[in-house]
């Protein structure tokens, strides 16, 4: 192999800051609002909870926080939202915003539901200019009522393509408080973690900055059987997987929405307990076997160094 320039991205001391925060809803813009609606109700067993203003809607499980916005436009993600569990978790994250100079203003109630317990929150953007949502602890009862043969647990976690890892991973470490689990050796990838899950956010170099995919979790490997099958009788197609990921360890198949995003279906992710233990970030290997353990397969979309 040859060589390769091994980079490791920076780790300030707040990272590790946010140790319960989860994902919360994703907004995504959708050339056919209709259509796309009809799919994640069909496929992963949402329902409409909210028409939009402009022609969206908003889909969830029945009962608790929402899940998906679906707002009308080219493809591209709206905005990205988490939920902050942590005591006084707002307040400083605010603090850390403004004081690394980034404009915040107050979460526009619009973008939140009666299952908010606290619906007060913060916007910001990222380096990329991504817009992302943090707000305080969701009901999540919907979540806990899962059937888990028609719709997944939970919405799981989200990773962005940006042309500078190490700048977006500098933000959202340094400066939003998450903390990096596992990179790839050429700082291509990496993995970060807000709560006990191996990774809440990804990021991936990409051409351009956007939505790479994002995920839902399953609740245990027998569910991938089944879900493999009613994705062929529903006539959507897995465009990769099954497989494992190196970094997270995680099971996964993917398939396309209506508008082209990725979505991954996961289970079995490692998890971390930072009160416990010192850990330090691995660097895999930039190869396919890294992130498919099982064959070193590559969807079409996704190259290594």
């Amino acid at each position: 192999m040859p060589h390769q320039e091994r980079v490791t991205l920076p780790e300030p001391e707040t990272a590790g800051t946010l140790r319960r925060t989860a994902t919360s809803h994703l907004g995504l813009r959708v050339p056919d609002v209709a259509a796309c609606s009809e799919f994640y109700c069909r496929v992963l067993g949402m329902e409409p909870q909210a028409e939009l203003s402009g022609g969206g809607a908003r889909l969830g499980w029945g009962r608790g926080h929402h899940v998906i916005d679906l707002l009308p436009g080219e493809p591209a993600v709206d905005h990205i939202a988490f939920e902050i569990a942590d005591p006084g978790g707002l307040d400083a994250l605010e603090k850390r915003l403004r004081e690394a100079g980034h404009p915040v203003s107050r979460l526009d109630e619009s973008f939140v539901d009666e299952a908010v317990a606290e619906p007060s929150g913060l916007v910001c953007t990222d380096p990329d200019g991504t817009t992302v949502h943090f707000h305080g602890p969701v009901r999540r009862s919907g979540e806990h009522a899962a059937d888990t043969g028609r719709r997944p647990i939970k919405y799981q976690h989200v990773t962005l393509a940006t042309t500078d890892v190490a700048r977006m991973a500098a933000f959202y470490t340094g400066v939003a408080g998450f903390r990096i689990s596992d990179q790839l050796a050429d700082g291509g990838f990496a993995w970060l973690r807000s709560n006990s899950d191996h990774h809440t956010l990804a990021i991936v170099r990409g051409p351009r900055a956007g939505l790479d995919h994002y995920s839902y979790d399953l609740a245990q490997w027998e569910d991938f059987k089944a879900w493999c099958d009613r994705l062929t009788e529903e006539e959507v197609d897995v465009v990769w997987g099954p497989g494992r990921h190196g970094p997270g360890n995680n099971l996964f198949v993917f398939f396309d929405d209506p508008a082209g995003n990725h979505v991954e279906l996961s289970a079995e992710m490692e998890k971390f307990h930072d009160d416990r233990v010192t850990y330090v970030p691995r660097r895999w290997t930039p190869v396919p076997r890294s992130v498919n353990l099982w064959g070193g397969q590559l969807p079409g979309w996704r190259k290594t160094s």
